[in-house]
């Protein structure tokens, strides 16, 4: 069961790995982590078919512990994680726990927990994990909580930040992906008036439209269809609204590519991109502001986000964290409007892109090893960088925060092992494809090398 507890959050299957004994024993002893700083968790799910039966476990075991349970329902990630600053009927929430599989195959399920404001996660879950594995406590169910309506407190929000986009002549379509967005993001665009059509808007964790995760190029041929012909732009989204894809007729703007857009319209932005985003990203923002890389990780960039008091932070899969007039965590439904602003604005997404030095660059590539190999093969390939063959391009720096990103004359290669699944992840970005050949092929030979 050890593998359930990960680097970010708790994930795994359905009652073979997330039980009823694991999940109860999961809110007990989370329970008494929130204890120590007060009394109350929020608790919201997903659209997957289990996630209800998971509250009502996690539920149980957060009783045993004495924390008492604000249950909010069915509701998007990002209100799960709004509610840590609200206060209903005179209740401020000490900690919350989403119940979601984010964009995980449909038998998946999990938890992405806060604590004082703060993610739970690395080295506090594996010990949490530690504590549960070893623990034969039994307990029993109790499924007692306090409904709280989280979702119309952010739907309220959202409208009156948003009401100057009332009047916006734009047709927009929205992929929901049979996720979670379209129960709070419907109400906030017929709230603010605006004109637009929803596409697989019905929760239904059993995503009979396509996988939702919209950093894979197949799952968005449908919103680009539409695109083509009748709508000006689009938004999709993943299972749990955290991740967000903007697409115009001409362009899918990946996250690293909309935080320079956004960074130019700031005042000497900070911005936090972790080790995957385009070097372009940073040479440009460098240029007025401040860039900054950091690891992968929506929990390792809300971290670094308050530790500098950054202005915005980005994961190139669509992760925007806005720390400016919002609370520096990823939330897909908010970064939607603020697109829709800067539009409003007067900003054009197509010329912002055009703008752009030209680079190549590849998508993810996953390479298959093992969760006890991965990290120490990384060790091997950072030392053997330290001694390159001969026939190895030219090495202008190596940046080991996450990993090892090696950038080159012309361009960079990434290779980290995955927090999350047993793979290493590699990327690869250049100003010319020749180079951008010869960088993947060099790193890909040291990486079969050092197996």
């Amino acid at each position: 069961m050890k593998n359930i507890f990960r680097e970010y959050d708790i994930r795994g299957i359905f009652k073979k790995e997330l039980n009823e004994d694991i999940v109860k024993k999961i809110g007990y002893f989370l329970g008494l982590k929130i204890k120590e700083i007060g009394e109350y968790v929020a608790l919201g799910y997903d659209a997957r078919v289990h996630s209800p039966t998971l509250a009502k476990w996690l539920t149980s075991g957060f009783n045993k512990s004495g924390i008492k349970v604000l249950n909010m329902g069915l509701v998007a990630t990002p209100v799960n994680y709004f509610s840590n600053y609200q206060s209903f009927e005179g209740i401020t929430p000490s900690a919350s726990v989403m119940i979601t599989g984010s964009h995980n195959p449909p038998e998946y399920n999990g938890f992405k927990i806060t604590l004082d404001k703060k993610p739970f996660f690395g080295d506090d879950i594996y010990s949490l994990g530690d504590e549960i594995i070893s623990s034969d406590i039994l307990i029993e169910d109790d499924e007692n909580s306090t409904f709280i309506d989280a979702k119309q407190r952010y739907i309220d929000f959202m409208i009156e930040e948003f009401k100057e986009l009332r009047g916006l002549d734009k047709k927009l379509i929205f992929d929901c992906g049979n996720g979670v967005a379209s129960v709070v993001l419907e109400d906030i665009l017929k709230g603010i008036g605006l004109n637009y059509k929803g596409m697989y808007c019905k929760p239904d964790g059993t995503f009979p439209n396509h996988h939702p995760d919209p950093s894979v190029e197949e799952n968005l041929k449908d919103i680009k269809e539409k695109l083509k012909v009748d709508f000006e732009l689009g938004f999709a989204y993943d299972g749990d609204a955290d991740r967000i894809a903007v697409l115009t007729k001409k362009y899918n703007i990946k996250g690293d590519e909309l935080a320079l857009i956004f960074a130019k319209t700031m005042q000497n932005p900070t911005v936090i991109g972790e080790v995957k985003c385009s070097q372009v990203m940073y040479d440009e923002i460098n240029r007025f502001g401040k860039a900054v890389m950091y690891k992968t990780g929506h929990s390792n960039l809300k971290v670094k986000i308050k530790e500098l008091d950054a202005t915005l932070a980005a994961e190139v899969s669509g992760h925007i964290f806005f720390n400016d007039k919002y609370f520096g965590y990823d939330d897909a439904i908010y970064s939607t409007f603020r697109v829709l602003e800067l539009v409003k604005n007067g900003i054009d997404l197509d010329k912002e892109m055009r703008k752009l030095p030209t680079t190549y660059s590849t998508d993810e590539i996953k390479v298959k090893t093992s969760e006890e190999e991965k990290f120490t093969h990384i060790d091997r390939i950072k030392e053997a960088l330290q001694n390159p063959p001969s026939t190895f391009p030219t090495i202008k720096e190596i940046v080991d925060v996450d990993g090892v990103r090696v950038i080159f004359e012309n361009g960079w290669g990434l290779v980290r092992a995955s927090n999350t699944t047993p793979v290493l992840v590699t990327r690869f970005e250049a100003t010319d494809k020749d180079s951008l050949k010869t960088y993947q092929e060099s790193l890909e030979k040291l990486i079969r090398q050092t197996k």
